[in-house]
């Protein structure tokens, strides 16, 4: 019996990718908007995992991205104070952004009537990651969010979702966790003793050995959850 569901919170409850994109094409309207969205989002994936990794410190992850992108534009060799300058723009933009999925509330809603517990486990720094949900309207929602920056551990090992289930309240095996990423997320949530479902927004045909359930809207949830 599920007691609580977990989700995780870019790609899955707010649309990162589109705030990225929204932000980095403001911040360069000269470049080619297909490739500029492109590269940013390989520049920050290699970026945020290294940050992850305890290899980066989250501004130094902030200051590789932009220093790798102005010189691949030709902009040349950006020292950190001018790094820092230019995310002092950026951020701003990029928060302006934040919005959620249109499936991601009435999901939230169906779920919370159920009585269930709900919370969020996310890759990131707590208190970025804690002012999206903020901005984006679920706080109330979503009292529990466990960032890796605080956890000590990152998605998908397994004693980060252990410590958001503690913080619900409930055993592993009576909590769901919901994600984008199919391994880092639903197979990370497996192995740790969850429910993982896999929120699959691609509209590809489902691969093969799956192992988890797939849905490819929140709509979805509170059914595959039901089963």
């Amino acid at each position: 019996m599920i007691e609580a569901v977990l989700f995780d919170l870019d790609g899955t409850l707010l649309d990162h990718e589109s705030a990225a994109a929204e932000a980095i094409v403001r911040s360069f309207p000269d470049a080619d908007p297909a490739w500029l969205v492109m590269h940013w989002s390989d520049l920050t994936e290699e970026a945020v995992d290294r940050y992850l990794a305890g290899e980066l410190t989250l501004d130094a992850q902030r200051r590789l991205r932009i220093v790798t992108l102005a010189r691949e534009l030709g902009l040349g060799d950006w020292d950190d104070a001018r790094a820092d300058a230019w995310l002092a723009e950026f951020l701003p933009r990029y928060r302006a952004a934040w919005r959620p999925f249109p499936d991601a509330a009435g999901a939230l809603d169906a779920l919370a009537a159920r009585g269930l517990r709900l919370g969020v486990i996310t890759n990131g720094d707590a208190e970025q990651q804690r002012a999206k949900v903020e901005r984006i309207g679920f706080a109330d929602r979503l009292p529990v969010v466990v960032a890796s920056s605080e956890a000590g551990s990152a998605k998908p090992d397994a004693a980060i979702f252990r410590t958001a289930c503690a913080a619900l309240g409930v055993r592993p095996g009576a909590a769901a966790y919901v994600g984008d990423r199919l391994a880092t997320d639903a197979w990370g949530a497996v192995a740790a003793g969850l429910t993982g479902v896999w929120l699959d927004r691609s509209g590809d045909p489902a691969p093969g050995d799956l192992n988890v359930p797939r849905i490819t809207t929140l709509d979805a949830l509170p059914g595959e959850l039901a089963v």
